[in-house]
């Protein structure tokens, strides 16, 4: 086992899908769900995300190459579905409860593209190509393997904030969860916009 890839795959892929800061964004998203249904929706979310990351850590880069997809266009759409859902959460619209609303939040944006992004697709793509062996495939295995019970632990306690702060607190949350979330998608197209200028795209 490649202990130093371990740590470097999973501290980036920890920063880049910062299972803390998806917490209020969490809270946001399941706001009129019950402690089942908002466990139910971690648990989707941390296996869709984990479904994707693996994905392109295998083919990531074939994939794109048969669609002809440079990485700043996904980035760019990523962003550009991430600033529509912040729209909402500022906006209130996503507190009217359907009965899909558990598997479409679970589905997108918790687990992609919020989760699984760009940043995250990039980054495991980067280490996979970088893997030499079957000790360095293990390292960069675990370090996704951790980051996403990480992930999950920290959704899985969202209930508990929930609880802590209250309808009105939660409220508060939805509606900051909503600027933060905007800001990352405007950064995310920012980036993207930076790449397509320098000819990468």
């Amino acid at each position: 086992m490649n202990w130093e890839l371990l740590g470097q795959t999973f501290v980036t892929l920890f920063v880049i899908m910062d299972p803390l800061g998806t917490v209020p964004i969490f809270l946001g998203l399941t706001s009129t769900f019950s402690a089942g249904e908002r466990s139910r929706a971690a648990r989707q979310a941390v296996l869709v995300a984990f479904g994707v990351i693996v994905a392109f850590a295998l083919f990531g880069q074939r994939i794109l190459d048969y669609l002809h997809i440079s990485l700043p266009a996904l980035q760019t759409a990523g962003g550009l579905l991430l600033l529509l859902v912040a729209l909402e959460l500022l906006t209130g619209k996503s507190d009217e409860p359907t009965s899909t609303v558990g598997v479409n939040v679970a589905l997108v944006p918790l687990g992609t593209p919020l989760l699984a992004g760009p940043g995250a697709i990039v980054a495991t793509m980067v280490y996979a190509q970088q893997a030499r062996g079957l000790a360095d495939d293990l390292a960069v295995a675990a370090g996704i393997v951790l980051v996403h019970v990480t992930l999950y632990l920290s959704m899985r306690f969202a209930g508990l904030v929930h609880r802590v702060l209250g309808e009105s607190g939660v409220l508060l949350v939805t509606r900051i969860a909503g600027l933060l979330l905007s800001a990352i998608a405007v950064q995310l197209v920012a980036d993207a916009v930076r790449a397509f200028i320098a000819g990468q795209g």
